[in-house]
């Protein structure tokens, strides 16, 4: 498809200079985001309208009559105020596309090796659609980046630390009044068992707001590793873990690392990154205001003129 790309802008460039004596430093294809638009399509004739003096659709009605004969182009059309709209022969495209991945690895531009992180999902509860539409995604990114060469690793970031398995271990404590050997017990689908005791909590929250203040000592004891709470919390996460894994076994979605929260805070991979994050001036604590207490990232250039700086750790942490 690259190789067909090519080929249209090659064609363009040589139908705009023996037209008009002239053509754009670049000519832009792209892929329409709407099939009944082509294929391809070209906004060139927007580009040439200000050099000619001439309305672009007249421009693009020009060129669609003039365009070459070109192998893998079925035919060129006119679109709205003056787009090309470019439609390939889908057989002849289909086999270019089949010799280009058929083709041997391209060798990788750069060097040293790409992390794909991707799925991502909370370890209580089920896996549902939007996240294996992010388990798509992440997977197809990896693979292409494969197939051009490139040494890649996918990891799943696991966070086994947080208030969603917090909520869990509360449900079991509060709601069930069960702990540890109750839930290695249980026979259902952990995942799905599970997602329901979550709405469970969420409702005991609404209904007893003073329930929710229970967040705090749990996630301590989940960040520490220590006790009954960090016990049942290990269980879950790593139970509901397999059924993730399992989930995304059957669309052929695998990770080569699954970094866990837990042991990053355990051997306190957090602190040693932090402090070389202070010591590179790359973070600074808030002297006053509504951030007081705060270590936040200032971000700088124009892509973060209206961004507020991230918080990495709060004044309470």
């Amino acid at each position: 498809m690259e190789a067909l790309k090519r080929e249209v802008v090659r064609a363009l460039e040589e139908l705009l200079r023996a037209r008009y004596k002239t053509a754009p430093a670049t000519i832009a294809v792209e892929y329409p985001r709407q099939s009944g638009m082509g294929d391809l399509a070209s906004p060139v004739a927007f580009e040439m309208a200000k050099t000619l003096r001439r309305a672009p659709r007249q421009i693009a009605q020009d060129l669609a009559a003039a365009f070459p004969s070109l192998p893998g182009v079925e035919r060129v059309d006119v679109g709205g105020a003056g787009y090309l709209n470019i439609f390939l022969d889908r057989g002849a495209a289909a086999r270019a596309l089949a010799r280009e991945i058929a083709q041997p690895p391209r060798p990788a531009e750069g060097a040293g090796k790409i992390i794909v992180e991707h799925t991502n999902i909370n370890p209580n509860k089920a896996a549902h659609i939007g996240h294996l539409r992010n388990a798509v995604l992440g997977d197809t990114l990896a693979r292409c980046l494969r197939f051009f060469g490139h040494p890649v690793e996918v990891q799943n970031y696991i966070d086994d630390t947080g208030v969603q398995v917090a909520d869990i271990v509360i449900g079991f404590r509060e709601i069930l009044r069960q702990g540890l050997k109750e839930a290695r017990a249980v026979e259902e689908k952990f995942d799905y068992f599970c997602w329901d005791l979550y709405a469970r909590v969420t409702e005991m929250y609404a209904a007893r707001p003073e329930t929710a203040g229970l967040r705090a000592a749990v996630l301590k004891h989940l960040e520490e590793r220590q006790g009954p709470d960090a016990e049942l919390a290990d269980y879950v996460a790593r139970r509901i873990v397999n059924c993730h894994l399992d989930t995304m076994a059957r669309i052929d979605v695998r990770y080569d690392l699954l970094p866990w929260e837990s042991d990053i805070l355990a051997y306190r991979f957090w602190d040693t990154a932090f402090d070389l994050l202070k010591k590179m001036k790359a973070v600074e604590k808030v002297a006053s205001g509504e951030r007081q207490g705060c270590w936040v990232m200032a971000l700088q250039g124009p892509g973060f003129a209206d961004l507020k700086e991230p918080v990495l750790l709060s004044s309470s942490e």
